[in-house]
C-alpha cells in the first residue's frame, strides 16, 4: 500500500466497500496534478490503509455488484481532482475495464452471422489482434494474414536501440486485456511485443493467422458480392481466397521511408533505417551519422550516444521536445502487486493514466480565434505548454546557446508530433555528439557531404526518417465497385474515409485508424482501433439483421463527413501556417490527424447511422 498511488487506493477502497462517507472526508485533499500533488493528511492515509486492509482480509465478502453510475462519476471526479462530465462516463466504464464486455454471440436477440460468411483481416499487430478477438466473440468466421512470422506488427519489426512508446503502458494496451506486469510506466518496444504475443496466446489466435503471408490485392466481385483476396507466400507463390468482408489493420506506420540522397549506394559502411535495424551490427567505438530528429531519432541517439566514438545528428527540421519525469521510471514491485491483487485497483489506475494522457490535452490543440500572438502559439493553453517546453530547453541548454538555438522551434507546440525527452537532452550535451543543420548534399563512400561542402566521416548511417504514411493503400491494389481503384482515388497523399473506416464504392471494406482518425493531441490509437473494430462489426451486424450481405456509406454521407472534417480542421493546430509535418500533404490538407476528442470519436463509433449507409 505504501508503494501504491494513494488516489487509486482510495478509489479501490470505496469501490470495494461503498464507503462514500470516507470518500467525502478525503476528497478536499485530492488535487489535479497541475494544481500540485495530492497531500492527504497522514492520519487519513493511515486510516485508508487500515480500512482497505480490513476489507481485503475479511473472512467473507458479499458478491460484487455494479456501483450506481452516479457514484462512479463522483468517484471519477474526485479521483482526478476535476469534474468528469457525463459524456465520459460510458467511455471510461468500457476503457478502464469497469464493465466487462459481453461476447456478441451470447446476445439473445442478435441474429447470428450466416454460415460461411467470412472476414479477411490484414495484419496481426495490435488492431489486427483486436479484430480477431472481437470477430470470434461475434461468431464470425475469419482469417488473418500477417506478412511476418510473428504477431506484433510495429513492435515486432522495430528493434532499434531505445525503441519505445510515448503513451503510458497502462493506457496503451487493450481495455479487455489489461496487464499488471508492465515493467516501465512507458513501455519499451520489447515490452509491447511481449504484451501482444501474450494477448495472442491468451485468446488462442494463432490458429486463425496465416503467417509469412502478404496480401497483394483486393478485387471486388460485384456479381457474387465477395472480395477476391490475393495473398503471396514467402516463396513468392500466390493464391486467391474469397471473403465477404475485409478489415485492413496493417496500420499507417508500416512502410518505412528512405530519403532519396545521391550517393547512398556508394557508402561503404552499413546504412539502415531504424525500422530495418540489423542487431548483428556492432556500433561501439564507431563514428555514426543519424539522419532525422523525430521520435525514433531521439530514441536511438539517446541509446547510442554513450557507446559510439562520434555521433553526428543531421537535423532536417526542429521538433518540440517535452520533459517527462516518468518516462524512465520502472514500475515498482509494490505497484505491480497492487495491480494484480487489490480488487479494482487496476481499472482505477488505468482510468487515472487515461485521464491525464488523453482528452485533457485537447485544449492545447484548439485554435483560439481571439488569440493575438498567433505566430508561435494558438491559445493561452498552447502558449502555456510552449513556455513549459521553453523552460525545459533553457534548463538543459542554457550553458550551450549553440544547441539551444538549434533546438528551439518557430511553430506552435503540437503542430508536429511531440518528442519526449528520455535522456535526449543529456545526450545532445555530450562532447562526442554534434547537431548538423546545414543539410545533406550527397553521400560518399566515406560519409556524408553537407550543403556547404564539408565531409562528415561516418562508419555507419542510421536513417530515422519515418514512414510513408500519406499513401495509405501502401502496395495494395484495391478495386471496388465498377472498377474503382482506391489507390488512384486517394492518390499518393490524399486518403479520405467516413469516420476513418468506410469508403463509398467499396462494400464491406473497412480501414482501421484510417484517414483523419489519429488522435494526435494525445495517446489513444489503441482506443480508436478498438472503436473502429466495434463499429465494423456493428456495420456487418446491421447488414445481416436487415437481410443484406454488404454495407457501404452513401456518397452524400461520405462527402458531408469529409467536408465537415476539413472545416473543423481549420480550427486545429495542425493547420497552422507554420506547421510542417507528416500529418499534412503537399497541398496543406491535414489527412492524418483527427480534429475531435477521443470521447467524440468513441461516441460516433458506437453504432452506424442506417441513413448514412446503403445495404445490399
Amino acid at each position: 500500500m505504501a508503494a501504491a498511488n494513494v488516489n487509486t487506493l482510495l478509489m479501490a477502497y470505496v469501490h470495494l466497500t461503498r464507503d462514500e462517507a470516507f470518500l467525502d472526508q478525503v476528497a478536499p485533499f485530492v488535487r489535479h496534478p497541475y494544481a500540485g500533488p495530492t497531500e492527504i493528511p497522514a492520519e487519513l492515509e493511515q486510516a485508508l490503509h487500515a480500512r482497505l486492509f480490513t476489507a481485503l482480509t475479511a473472512d467473507a465478502a458479499s458478491p460484487a455488484l455494479p456501483l450506481p453510475r452516479a457514484l462512479m462519476q463522483k468517484m471519477m471526479s474526485i479521483g482526478v481532482g476535476e469534474p468528469v462530465a457525463d459524456e465520459f462516463v460510458s467511455l471510461m466504464m468500457e476503457q478502464a475495464g469497469f464493465e466487462q464486455p459481453v461476447a456478441r454471440r451470447d446476445a439473445p436477440s442478435r441474429p447470428k452471422p450466416p454460415a460461411g460468411f467470412k472476414v479477411a483481416v490484414i495484419g496481426a499487430g495490435m488492431i489486427g489482434i483486436t479484430a480477431a478477438i472481437k470477430l470470434e466473440e461475434a461468431g464470425y468466421e475469419f482469417e488473418v494474414f500477417e506478412k511476418n512470422h510473428e504477431v506484433g506488427g510495429t513492435w515486432f519489426e522495430n528493434v532499434y536501440p531505445g525503441v519505445g512508446v510515448d503513451t503510458p503502458s497502462h493506457f496503451y494496451s487493450l481495455s479487455f486485456a489489461q496487464s499488471p506486469d508492465w515493467e516501465h510506466y512507458y513501455p519499451r518496444g520489447r515490452d509491447m511485443q511481449t504484451y501482444l504475443v501474450g494477448v495472442a496466446d491468451r485468446f488462442d489466435l494463432r490458429r486463425h493467422i496465416r503467417f509469412n503471408t502478404r496480401v497483394h490485392s483486393l478485387i471486388y466481385n460485384e456479381a457474387e458480392r465477395l472480395w477476391n483476396v490475393t495473398v503471396e507466400a514467402a516463396d513468392g507463390s500466390r493464391r486467391t481466397v474469397q471473403a465477404n468482408a475485409v478489415i485492413n489493420a496493417h496500420g499507417p506506420v508500416n512502410r518505412w521511408s528512405l530519403p532519396e540522397i545521391p550517393g547512398l549506394v556508394d557508402f561503404k559502411g552499413p546504412a539502415m533505417h531504424t525500422a530495418g535495424w540489423d542487431p548483428a551490427i556492432d556500433l561501439k567505438g564507431k563514428s555514426v551519422a543519424v539522419v532525422g530528429t523525430g521520435a525514433s531519432g531521439a530514441q536511438v541517439v539517446t541509446a547510442l550516444a554513450a557507446e559510439v566514438k562520434k555521433l553526428t545528428i543531421f537535423q532536417r527540421s526542429k521538433h518540440w521536445v517535452m520533459k517527462n519525469l516518468e518516462y524512465e521510471n520502472d514500475v515498482s514491485d509494490g505497484v505491480k502487486w497492487a495491480l494484480r491483487h487489490i480488487p479494482y485497483y487496476m481499472p482505477w489506475f488505468r482510468f487515472r493514466v487515461f485521464w491525464f494522457a488523453s482528452d485533457g490535452l485537447y485544449p492545447w490543440v484548439v485554435v483560439d480565434p481571439d488569440w493575438q500572438d498567433n505566430e508561435l502559439s494558438i491559445s493561452a493553453a498552447n502558449e502555456g505548454i510552449r513556455q513549459y517546453c521553453l523552460a525545459g530547453l533553457q534548463g538543459a541548454f542554457g550553458h550551450r546557446p549553440d544547441i539551444l538555438e538549434k533546438m528551439t522551434p518557430a511553430f506552435p507546440v503540437f503542430s508536429k508530433r511531440i518528442v519526449l525527452d528520455n535522456g535526449y537532452f543529456d545526450a545532445l550535451c555530450r562532447d562526442n555528439v554534434d547537431i548538423e543543420t546545414n543539410g545533406i548534399e550527397q553521400i560518399t563512400a566515406a560519409g556524408i557531404v553537407t550543403k556547404d561542402g564539408r565531409l562528415v566521416p561516418a562508419d555507419a548511417i542510421i536513417f530515422a526518417t519515418g514512414f510513408s504514411i500519406a499513401k495509405m493503400v501502401g502496395n495494395l491494389t484495391i478495386i471496388g465497385r465498377n472498377g474503382r481503384n482506391l489507390g488512384e482515388e486517394w492518390g499518393a497523399e490524399d486518403p479520405r474515409a467516413y469516420l476513418g473506416t468506410t469508403m463509398e464504392g467499396f462494400p464491406n471494406l473497412f480501414w482501421t485508424v484510417g484517414p483523419n482518425s489519429l488522435p494526435n493531441h494525445a495517446g489513444g490509437n489503441n482506443l480508436i482501433g478498438e472503436g473502429h473494430v466495434h463499429y465494423i462489426i456493428e456495420c456487418l451486424d446491421m447488414a445481416i439483421r436487415n437481410g443484406a450481405t454488404t454495407v457501404e456509406p452513401t456518397k452524400e454521407a461520405f462527402d458531408a463527413y469529409n467536408a465537415q472534417v476539413d472545416q473543423d480542421m481549420r480550427g486545429m493546430v495542425w493547420s497552422h501556417k507554420n506547421a510542417r509535418s507528416y500529418f499534412r500533404n503537399s497541398k496543406g490538407r491535414v489527412f492524418l490527424s483527427c480534429p475531435y476528442r477521443l470521447v467524440d470519436m468513441w461516441t460516433k463509433l458506437r453504432a452506424p447511422n442506417p441513413e448514412h449507409y446503403t445495404l445490399c
